[in-house]
């Protein structure tokens, strides 16, 4: 009986196998990557106070990480391989190492802390407290509070100017934007805006910055050199997110309640342009060179990717229940999504606009960062 012929198919099938999973492998392994490497997402779960730590090249959670009650604002600290966020119930930032996924410190920042912002040079770092009307400035090598200074009330972020010249706070129910000096957190001057304040983009130059409303259909436009108000500008829906082009030269503006995208012209305050999208587009993520914007639909369950340039909407993708909150990988290899409906992390392969795989995450997810390491 001879069987050596089918001893040699088989042992061939198994090279062929392997030699295609290791092509699997080497096409999902993020192209910047170095041996060594290490490519990590990190979501907070609002509903259990953790964190999840999932490994991109593997695709797989490595880590829960508990950080406390209704965690948020989440931001990568690169220059230490740290990251850091807020826990809002708790009323404290946190400190993660990065690579042994273990809390370094706690810092008592005020009641109801919801966003963080860095300076340029990572050297400080400001939260405002919404429940304390509170804000503060950490010395991010210390971990230490080095000044405290007062808002309006209900403070909802703090943001600083590019420059670094000028801290400005949306009070939400005083309808005011105050800035301070981000040093002392002394106040500078209190501009009267639209109700209920929530987001704040500022132009690369310093010179303007666009605030949003949680109550009407409008943005206000701040003169930042002369401290005032230039314009209440109507638009068409409640706006949801607020991304601002890196050449600052036009204002992206995704709204839940007009199915759509609005262009803002930030030269002359004015609504040029709009697209019909979905149903609930709700959040958005820029590319790093401008040129591709992904709306997040929640009632569709699907992202939309838009191409700027030529105001074209390519074919949606289908991630899930309730998408929200995404970001790219270094490099643009894939696109993150978290998805609080489902309890997941969408990996979507950018160059094909295909879904790679869902990994699960905690419950009700609502932030992430990417670190590398």
């Amino acid at each position: 009986m001879k069987i050596g012929p089918n001893y040699r198919l088989i042992a061939l099938l198994i090279i062929l196998g392997a030699l295609a999973v290791r092509e699997v492998a080497l096409e999902l392994r993020p192209s910047f990557l170095r041996p060594g490497m290490h490519l990590m997402a990190y979501v907070t779960n609002t509903s259990d106070g953790t964190i999840t730590a999932i490994d991109l090249v593997k695709l797989l959670p490595v880590a829960t990480i508990p950080v406390g009650g209704d965690p948020t604002g989440i931001r990568p600290d690169p220059a230490r391989k740290e990251l850091w966020g807020l826990t809002a119930a708790g009323g404290y930032a946190w400190v993660l190492d990065v690579r042994t996924n273990k809390l370094i410190a706690r810092i008592p920042v005020g009641s109801q802390p919801y966003a963080i912002d860095f300076s340029a040079d990572h050297t400080r770092a400001y939260v405002a407290a919404s429940g304390s009307n509170t804000v503060v400035e950490i010395n991010c090598a210390t971990r230490q509070v080095i000044a405290r200074g007062r808002a309006g009330r209900r403070p909802w972020i703090a943001r600083l100017s590019p420059d670094g010249e000028t801290l400005l706070i949306s009070n939400r129910e005083d309808g005011t934007v105050s800035l301070l000096d981000p040093v002392t957190l002394a106040t500078r001057g209190v501009i009267r805006v639209v109700p209920d304040p929530e987001q704040i983009a500022i132009l690369p130059d310093s010179s303007k910055a666009f605030v949003t409303s949680a109550a009407k259909n409008e943005i206000s436009v701040i003169d930042l050199k002369r401290k005032l108000l230039l314009a209440n500008v109507e638009i068409g829906g409640t706006p949801s997110d607020l991304l601002l082009k890196p050449d600052g030269g036009e204002l992206y503006i995704p709204s839940a309640s007009a199915h759509g995208l609005m262009v803002m012209n930030t030269e002359t305050n004015e609504i040029g342009d709009f697209m019909l999208l979905g149903r609930s587009p709700a959040s958005g993520l820029l590319s790093p060179d401008g040129s591709t914007l992904y709306v997040s639909d929640e009632d569709a369950g699907d992202v939309v990717p838009v191409a700027i340039d030529v105001r074209q909407a390519a074919k949606p993708i289908s991630v899930g229940q309730g998408p929200g909150a995404s970001q790219l990988t270094p490099g643009g290899d894939m696109l993150l999504v978290v998805d609080a409906a489902s309890d997941d992390l969408a990996v979507i392969r950018v160059q094909t606009s295909s879904l790679i795989t869902l990994i699960p995450t905690g419950a009700h997810p609502r932030d992430l960062a990417v670190e590398t390491f």
